[in-house]
């Protein structure tokens, strides 16, 4: 015959208003079916135990009042240390996030030595809807003895530095692929510009537009034989006869300029 194990029936809604130590009961009552209880401690009147517990059923552990405060009062303790409270703090060791991170304080500050970025594209004034004037004066800052920056100016539609550019040795400025400025060559594709002034040319050839008497040049595109000048006015061809005795003039007493 088999063996069976009864456990001290409540018919009621609550717990029953007695047992002895250790003495289980059941509810089965309709607000407060399926509940377990336990009786807790002796010297009760008559025997029985000092308290009746809930320690099974509906919403038991999320209300349960049976709890040692000795051993909650260590085990909360010693387990605060290893979380970080809601209202912040300071984590003294290293911290991996594995999914997304997202901050949205007004400031984030690293104090670290080195910053490393797997990511190849920083993405900087980032809003809902981007254009050039939410982008203006975005960019980098340096600190030093004062801000060395380097930023995008909307006005001038350009990126624009607050120090000198200089390049490493070997290295030139290219625009759209083609060199246009070395340390000691400008760019066959510079085809035109506004200088004012250059050194001392040492070689080369003149091709553009005569140069005039007053620069030291001829003023002439074209000339042949005896040249003259009268002052400021170009050089042109000199007349046999007329500037000059050719061998085949005539002396017959006339008279040359």
């Amino acid at each position: 015959m088999a063996q069976t194990i009864r456990i001290k029936r409540s018919t009621g809604s609550s717990a029953p208003s007695s047992l002895a130590n250790a003495e289980l009961a059941y509810s089965e009552g309709v607000a407060g079916g399926g509940t377990l209880y336990i009786g807790v401690g002796t010297g009760g009147a008559g025997g029985s135990a000092t308290s009746v517990v809930a320690i099974g059923g509906p919403s038991t552990y999320a209300t349960k009042t049976y709890v040692d405060s000795a051993v909650a009062a260590v085990d909360v303790s010693s387990q605060l240390a290893n979380y970080l409270p809601l209202t912040g703090g300071t984590i003294s060791s290293n911290l991996t996030v594995s999914g997304n991170l997202t901050v949205s304080g007004t400031t984030t500050t690293l104090n670290s030595t080195t910053l490393a970025i797997a990511d190849k594209n920083i993405e900087l004034a980032k809003v809902a809807s981007p254009t050039d004037t939410t982008a203006d004066g975005a960019g980098l800052t340096v600190k030093g003895s004062s801000d060395h920056t380097w930023n995008w100016v909307d006005a001038t539609d350009a990126w624009t530095s607050s120090e000198h550019v200089d390049l490493a040795s070997g290295k030139s400025f290219y625009i759209n692929g083609t060199s246009v400025l070395s340390s000691s060559t400008l760019g066959s594709g510079v085809t035109a510009s506004s200088l004012t002034s250059v050194g001392t040319i040492s070689s080369g050839a003149w091709q553009g537009t005569a140069v005039a008497v007053a620069y030291g040049g001829t003023g002439a595109a074209t000339l042949t034989g005896l040249v003259k000048g009268n002052g400021t006015s170009a050089f042109t061809a000199a007349v046999a006869g007329t500037d000059y005795l050719s061998p085949s003039s005539d002396v017959d007493g006339g008279s040359y300029p």
